[in-house]
């Protein structure tokens, strides 16, 4: 490769960081909208900039474009997902991109909304616009996980989360569980949290804390801006009580159990399924598209072995609770070759906690 390509290739990726610096800007408000950041260069200077910031109003590419003026023309677009090319609440991208005279689109990954699906870069393109596709991929797809997938293939993304002590134990025997993780991981959930659009629970974990599960406290961040996430509740025998603090917003709940009309006098949406999988493809049928699962040790587990976990945030504490205490995990496994594999992601500490990213191995033990 020449120099002068290796130059190229690097500033294309400087560009397409900062638009995907941009997007993260409306990570917590734009669902069930992507997150998409723009910037648009001329002559090596940003002359425009813009990301989407709540669904309804303007995409990344409208306002990066508005900042630019006259500049646009002739200039190159970054973005972090294919422009649309379809009218759906805002006129398409691609329209506007072609009209202001872009002469070069970059764009990090493809989008696999059929809506869209390559019919972007293609308008852009029969438009005499040269399109590179691919620059800084990876790090774009992760600002969109649970969209690329349920877009791909019809189902969420699932992350389990977990908070445990060093001897794998979640609480105490008798279900007693503040605090085994410190201020800052407990603060950490608050973002994927914030993330999701569903956050699920079983009912002995309602039943036990009274919690609430929905984004109250975030760093920089008027909460007003937060799309809060809807809580999902598996209550197979109706054991939920209805002065639940879950309850206090009910048209942001969702139970998994029998029918009960005194839930559905308070807005409460009850789903008629049956197994974990076919939830997960429901919720996304109500436009849900990241999923955080915090429960107990069966709702986990099954979720594990069904393999639905795509994966799995786990916050260790640097504590012993001991052999009485709960486990993480309750599956009865009697040979290796049963055993649930990861790959470790990320490793990052929290106050004095460490947090674990992983996602499920394809290698065989």
């Amino acid at each position: 490769m020449s120099r002068l390509n290796q130059d190229s290739i690097l500033s294309d990726q400087i560009w397409m960081q900062k638009a995907i610096a941009l997007a993260k800007l409306g990570q917590y408000s734009t669902r069930p909208n992507p997150n998409v950041g723009c910037v648009i260069v001329k002559d090596g200077q940003l002359v425009g900039k813009g990301f989407h910031p709540k669904a309804g109003q303007a995409h990344a590419e409208v306002f990066a474009l508005q900042a630019a003026g006259e500049n646009a023309q002739g200039a190159t677009a970054y973005v972090t997902l294919e422009p649309c090319a379809h009218y759906g609440r805002t006129p398409p991208c691609v329209k506007g991109l072609v009209e202001a005279g872009i002469a070069r689109v970059v764009v990090a990954c493809v989008d696999p909304n059929p809506l869209v699906a390559g019919k972007g870069i293609q308008i852009l393109k029969d438009a005499g616009i040269v399109v590179e596709v691919g620059i800084c991929e990876a790090d774009a797809k992760k600002l969109n996980q649970g969209f690329l997938k349920a877009m791909a293939t019809g189902m969420p993304y699932v992350r389990l989360k977990v908070a445990s002590s060093l001897d794998g134990r979640t609480a105490m025997a008798s279900g007693e569980s503040k605090w085994i993780t410190g201020v800052e991981a407990r603060q950490d959930v608050q973002h994927w949290r914030a993330i999701s659009g569903a956050v699920i629970t079983g009912i002995n974990t309602v039943l036990a804390d009274d919690c609430q599960l929905n984004v109250r406290q975030l760093p920089d961040t008027d909460l007003e801006m937060v799309v809060q996430p809807q809580r999902v509740v598996l209550d197979r025998q109706g054991q939920l009580p209805l002065d639940a603090k879950i309850l206090a917003v009910p048209e942001s709940v969702m139970v998994m159990g029998p029918f009960r009309p005194e839930l559905a006098h308070l807005g409460v949406v009850q789903l008629e399924v049956q197994s974990l999988s076919d939830l997960l493809c429901t919720l996304k049928d109500f436009h849900i598209y990241d999923v955080l699962i915090e429960a107990g040790a069966t709702l986990a587990t099954a979720f594990l072995q069904e393999h639905l976990v795509d994966e799995m945030i786990s916050y260790i504490a640097p504590t012993f609770l001991g052999q009485s205490a709960r486990a993480m995990f309750n599956a009865e496994f009697t040979s290796m070759a049963e055993q649930l594999r990861f790959k470790l992601e990320d490793v990052t500490q929290m106050g004095n906690d460490l947090r674990l990213s992983l996602i499920p191995s394809q290698e065989k033990v």
